[in-house]
């Protein structure tokens, strides 16, 4: 079984931190992302001011489960005055964030790099 860490990547540019799921992520069941939101969060939760990327070029898709610990990541990063945007999504998850209003809540990059400039200025 692959543990739940192997499906999201976590670097570190200056003081934002950079979450990059994997395809996997498409198929992944609740009770894995629900364990990786834990280690995902840890980073966002021990800032000061967290900056975060999530960067959405290696998935097509994601469900209800991912788009909820979108959610999550999003209240840690707000409730400590940080700020969180996604970077990267392919046509049908921009569909997706435009059907459900989420592209109204976080703003939305085509490329990593233009993500992490607007976080870090």
């Amino acid at each position: 079984m692959i543990a739940p860490m192997d499906d999201f990547r976590l670097e570190w540019h200056g003081n934002t931190v950079i979450i990059t799921p994997s395809p996997n992520v498409e198929q992944m069941p609740w009770d894995l992302i629900e364990e990786a939101a834990d280690i995902v969060m840890e980073p966002l939760k021990s800032s000061a001011s967290p900056m975060a990327v999530i960067d959405l070029s290696q998935v097509t898709f994601f469900g209800s489960a991912f788009l909820a610990l979108l959610l999550r990541c999003h209240t840690a990063v707000k409730s400590r005055g940080g700020e969180l945007v996604l970077s990267g999504p392919s046509k049908v998850a921009r569909d997706l964030l435009k059907l459900t209003a989420l592209d109204t809540l976080w703003a939305i990059y085509e490329t990593r790099a233009e993500a992490v400039d607007a976080v870090d200025s």
